[in-house]
């Protein structure tokens, strides 16, 4: 693209076209791109950069990891079809999201203990969500405190070229057995200025995942600094306990929220049945993400993909409908949102 193109004053986001234009001129330097961006060939360098037991907690779905073929297949029957000769020239991609500016209808869905990947964990990655101007959402099972990845989060914001920007995250809230834990969590992530809360739905027990089990490898065993087996032990038989949460106690998750946050938005994730979603609507939930946790939960379930569509036919203009699972490229965000997700 034409570094001087009109349309690049437009736009609020890095353009592909110029990273696509900076990397194809390093060949004149005798230069190539640090990395692959297909994200098979990003696989294969995770593979063989994390150790084992750090791939096997990556990459492992539950059961045979049909849900998470799922998910690719349906991505992948869905199609595009391109117009042409629009006038596309001043496009962009900003929105909203529970009343705050965003610059595209994206964000970083949450993804546990980040440290597998880099010694500072989610930091880096709330900084350049932040600089971004994108959504990031921060796990439960994250490996740096909840006041640390707020204030990074912020930091990324404040560097970014529009310094006047605030940072929006999410707190997706893996809910405790022990409401005292629960209330705690809450409170932190309500003082470190997160904007809204997602309670997952579907981890109130892990999915059978044969290579963790194979191998005893589950991180949470050995992540916290003191008595880091005794302290795993802990925080997994209260967070993934398994006992079965119910409609009423998502209800008292949000009501303490809202208490606690003086009404910032709570929403439910994990929702792949109309039922269900109606159900959400009915008991007045700020929005849904529709979500099959990418497969690491249940295997041979609906992709995430075809659940949607049935969703938003019901429920789409009823509540905030956001997307997640399987999402690769460009591309497969933009058949969700032609599918009716607000958001991915």
């Amino acid at each position: 693209m034409d570094p001087n193109n009109e349309n690049r004053k437009v736009r609020k986001t890095p353009q592909y076209a110029l990273y696509q234009r900076h990397n194809f001129w390093e060949s004149n330097k005798g230069e190539t791109p640090l990395f692959d961006t297909n994200p098979g060939q990003l696989e294969e360098q995770a593979k063989a950069k994390l150790t084992q037991n750090g791939w096997f907690y990556s990459s492992s779905n539950a059961g045979q990891s049909h849900t998470h073929t799922a998910d690719r297949q349906a991505s992948y029957c869905h199609r595009i079809i391109p117009r042409m000769l629009v006038d596309t020239n001043k496009r962009d991609t900003k929105t909203s999201i529970f009343g705050h500016q965003v610059n595209a209808p994206i964000g970083f869905a949450p993804v546990g203990i980040n440290r597998i990947y880099h010694p500072q964990g989610e930091l880096p990655v709330a900084r350049a969500a932040g600089g971004l101007g994108l959504p990031y959402a921060l796990s439960t099972a994250g490996s740096q405190p909840i006041e640390d990845v707020g204030a990074a989060n912020d930091a990324g914001a404040a560097a970014s070229n529009d310094g006047s920007r605030s940072a929006v995250r999410f707190f997706q809230l893996y809910m405790p057995h022990d409401d005292a834990l629960t209330r705690s969590l809450l409170q932190r992530a309500v003082d470190s200025g997160f904007t809204a809360c997602i309670l997952m739905l579907d981890t109130w027990q892990l999915g059978w995942r044969h290579d963790d089990v194979a191998t005893s490898n589950y991180a949470f065993y050995h992540d916290p600094k003191t008595q880091p087996n005794e302290a795993g032990a802990m925080w997994i038989d209260n967070v993934w306990h398994g006992r079965a949460h119910t409609w009423e106690k998502a209800v008292w998750a949000m009501r303490l929220w809202k208490q606690l946050s003086e009404g910032k938005p709570f929403c439910l994730k994990g929702i792949q049945s109309v039922g269900d979603a109606r159900k959400a609507v009915g008991y007045g939930f700020d929005g849904i993400v529709v979500s099959n946790h990418a497969g690491r939960q249940v295997d041979g379930a609906v992709a995430s993909l075809d659940a949607l569509e049935k969703i938003v036919e019901v429920v789409g203009d009823k509540t905030y409908v956001m997307y997640d699972s399987g999402i690769r490229s460009a591309s497969d965000v933009i058949k969700a949102l032609a599918l009716g997700a607000q958001f991915v």
